[in-house]
């Protein structure tokens, strides 16, 4: 299972400097995967959560494929009722060719209502917007040379319903966020239904959770994966191998703008759930 990390490309501790030394701290700790988010006006609704400044993604990660090697890079998730299908369809295919195939584009639909009112996009058609510019994407990386992508896989968020039924038709992988274990198990069993019902397979399991460590542990049984002692943190990792996760992406942001101007306590954690997670799996291969 390959791990990655959620890195905050807003906030007003972010600068160049700062997605630069989150991208050497992630690739350095031996993290496969990069990701970040997308907001493109920081309108109230938006700045409430992710202040500004906010870092276009495609920009973003194109800038740090030349400041990394070997860590795949992707967005978490791009809302694509934002631009035309065929931008997203040229950006992505450029990115992936510029980075090395690295890239992964992880999509949803927006929450936003003050930014697509912005944009001039409406929220109400944001669902049937986004299954549309999806199969316009995949038919220009398909059928036209000049959007020639590689293999980028789609990784669908959204813990609703209708965000199940869209993995299952348009995605590479299911990408939920921030969860219960308990509420994954029987989300799991909705989507092998969605699947079924659909005659299609099952698309792979993807997920984001939190990262927040604790010295004691965390018993409320609302506890989302990923939160607790580094042994809950491990014991989630775990869990979420066990479930079929191929990825699971750590979200180290816990909602305090100022949390951007000091990273050295998510880097902490980082490197603790690296160094655990490697010994674990250690473990796991020298059992007979």
């Amino acid at each position: 299972m390959l791990i990655g990390v959620n890195v905050p490309n807003f906030g007003p501790g972010t600068d160049p400097g700062m997605l630069r030394s989150w991208a050497q701290t992630v690739e350095g700790l031996g993290f496969d995967l990069l990701m970040v988010s997308d907001h493109i006006a920081v309108t109230p609704d938006v700045a409430e959560q992710y202040p500004a400044p906010f870092y276009e993604p495609f920009t973003t990660l194109a800038w740090l494929a030349g400041l990394t090697s070997r860590v795949r890079l992707g967005t978490t998730v791009l809302i694509v009722p934002y631009r035309h299908p065929l931008l997203i369809a040229r950006m992505a295919a450029n990115l992936n060719q510029l980075s090395g195939g690295r890239l992964v584009l992880g999509v949803g639909v927006g929450w936003a209502r003050q930014e697509f009112s912005a944009l001039g996009v409406p929220f109400g058609q944001r669902g049937k917007l986004t299954d549309d510019y999806l199969r316009a994407v995949r038919a220009a990386w398909d059928d036209d040379q000049d959007y020639r992508s590689g293999q980028i896989p789609i990784w669908v968020g959204g813990n609703s319903d209708a965000g199940l039924r869209r993995a299952v038709r348009l995605g590479d992988a299911w990408h939920p966020l921030r969860f219960t274990l308990g509420w994954l198990r029987e989300a799991l069993d909705r989507m092998e239904s969605v699947a079924a019902g659909q005659q299609r397979p099952a698309p792979a399991l993807a997920p984001r959770i939190a990262l927040r460590l604790t010295a004691s542990p965390i018993t409320d049984p609302g506890r989302l994966a990923g939160e607790g002692t580094i042994g809950q943190v491990t014991g989630d990792l775990d869990q979420l191998r066990l479930l079929g996760a191929e990825t699971v992406v750590l979200d180290p942001f816990n909602g305090d703008p100022d949390e951007t101007y000091h990273p050295e306590t998510a880097w902490q954690a980082l490197a603790t759930v690296a160094a655990s997670w490697n010994q674990h799996a250690g473990d796991n291969r020298r059992e007979p």
